[in-house]
């Protein structure tokens, strides 16, 4: 069993968590008409270095040709992922010049542009950045915004405010305004479809991003009732230590049983779908540190298993955008939630644990411990909602990104199905994943003499991970595992729609499959 908090200790914990701390600065998206401003801040984008036509020559022509000569001093190309900011051209204060790299744009093209905005302004003290578009694709402001919210992410909450002047203008604040010939009318597109995905997004990378002494188990789970509060077709359901031992969860029990923050096993569950139609469902690994337990991480770069956790916030994220839009589907978020930590009462390698659903496993490794939570969650959610579909999301091994970087997602699925549509929606949603082998010879390294199953041994580290959480599924339900261990966060740099820092990989990816594959359609 988890030891409990002293007195004391917990109200330390709790005023440590609560203290008044800075606001972070947002910009409020708005959408108006397409038109030049007389002067202020304005972005507009550039499609490759030739001739160019819309937004770009219009501000162009207001600055008497100073922006082209500006570009073409800088010698900047207008290629994909880059912009130019250029300071001065009169009448403007400021002109962002946003590479596209091609006169033909999509959905996620528009949202990179958007995002570079976005980010450029949630720096930029000027009161209103007008971004401007004088095409009339379909949903181009939408998308342009979505990025932008997505690009404009930060988490300042820890920083101190040392200018000491309340006057003084902060970056970040004012409106961000989506200028294209749609006018206003596309904010009500925006507001219904994207803005809740966006949401769902700065969820689960406020959670990632936060330390793990303002976030832990409990925390996690008062954060999730607090954003889902007042929401339509919304249930929650939270299964502490003694629930859980009453199941026989084990393997969630074994992680959790070392850290004096115990165990949580957390349920929302979104009816927004048809009266007794089976959901789809999220399982997400969510330890809050993972320190490795008895088997103990390395001191370098510990500081980054604030960030295991990212599966439990990212599946969490994506039911919180659809309930926010109020997608026609039944979907299920499961966050199994722990702190892995060494002390006189962790579980130890060698351990033999018995889970939920009776099977057992040998711990080769408690620094194994994501697939050790998963296998409970996995079977808790079968038993209980009986999904058409089980999606689990993980940072689980350091092999995965070994294999594939910084580029990909390992996808492992027994579905061929379900494996095509998430690849298919990875590229749509700008969250790419890479399908890795389950070769059936996995199985034979994780064999133990005394019990059923190993929980680690053998190679691929990533291919027998998957093999082990595939033993707690049933071989009828579409399943696949997602190793986002090299996704979940960005260390300098970012991309235009995930700044440096959490990315909350798997929320975006999640809503693309179910507005692709699950809304009106038949289970994958």
């Amino acid at each position: 069993m988890s030891r409990i908090l002293s007195p004391q200790r917990w109200l330390l914990a709790l005023f440590l968590s609560c203290l008044a701390l800075p606001a972070v600065a947002e910009r409020e998206i708005r959408f108006d008409a397409y038109a030049v401003p007389e002067g202020g801040t304005v972005a507009v984008v550039m499609q490759g270095d030739g001739a160019q036509s819309g937004a770009f020559a219009a501000v162009d022509g207001a600055t008497q040709g100073a922006l082209s000569r500006a570009v073409a001093a800088a010698g900047f190309k207008g290629r994909a992922d880059t912009r130019l900011d250029l300071p001065g051209l009169a009448p403007f204060d400021r002109v962002l010049v946003i590479g596209a790299g091609r006169e033909t744009l999509d959905a996620r093209a528009f949202e990179d542009i958007g995002g570079r905005a976005g980010h450029f302004a949630a720096r930029s003290t000027a009161p209103v950045v007008d971004l401007l578009w004088a095409g009339n694709e379909t949903d181009a402001a939408s998308h342009l915004a979505f990025g932008a919210a997505l690009g404009a992410y930060r988490f300042d909450k820890y920083r101190s405010n040392r200018s000491g002047e309340s006057d003084t203008p902060r970056a970040g604040e004012g409106t961000l305004v989506v200028r294209t010939p749609v006018g206003a009318a596309a904010g009500e597109t925006y507001a219904q479809q994207w803005a809740p995905v966006a949401h769902g997004v700065k969820f689960a990378r406020d959670l990632v991003t936060e330390p793990a002494n303002a976030v832990w188990p409990e925390e996690f789970v008062r954060r999730t009732r607090e954003a889902f509060s007042g929401m339509a077709n919304v249930s929650i359901e939270v299964l502490d230590v003694p629930a859980m031992e009453r199941l026989g969860m084990g393997g969630i029990l074994a992680v959790g049983q070392g850290s004096e923050r115990p165990p949580r096993l957390l349920v929302v569950r979104y009816n927004g779908g048809a009266r007794g139609e089976a959901p789809v469902a999220f399982v997400g690994k969510g330890i809050t540190f993972d320190s490795g337990g008895i088997s103990i991480k390395p001191s370098a770069n510990m500081w980054r298993m604030k960030y295991d956790m990212t599966g439990a916030a990212s599946a969490t994220g994506a039911v919180l955008g659809l309930a926010g839009r109020g997608a026609p589907v039944n979907a299920v978020a499961v966050a199994a939630l722990a702190e892995n930590m060494p002390s006189g009462t962790a579980s130890r390698p060698g351990d033999v644990i018995r889970t939920a659903s009776g099977r057992t496993f040998e711990i080769m490794s408690t620094d194994a411990e994501g697939r050790m939570v998963l296998v409970d969650a996995l079977w808790y959610v079968q038993e209980r909602d009986r999904p058409r579909a089980i999606i689990d999301i993980a940072t689980l091994t350091g092999a995965i990104v070994t294999a594939l970087g910084n580029d990909y997602a390992g996808l492992f699925s027994r579905d061929d199905t379900l494996a095509q549509q998430l690849t298919a929606a990875g590229e749509t949603a700008g969250e790419r994943v890479w399908r890795m082998p389950m070769h059936p010879g996995y199985g034979k390294m994780l064999e133990s003499p005394i019990a059923d199953l190993r929980n680690g041994g053998g190679t691929p580290g990533s291919g027998t991970a998957a093999h082990f959480i595939g033993e707690w599924v049933a071989r009828d339900t579409p399943w696949a595992h997602l190793d986002i261990a090299g996704m979940a966060w960005i260390e300098s740099g970012g991309t235009a729609t995930s700044p440096a820092g959490a990315t909350a990989f798997g929320v975006r990816l999640f809503d693309r499959w179910v507005r692709d594959n699950v809304e009106g359609a038949a289970a994958p």
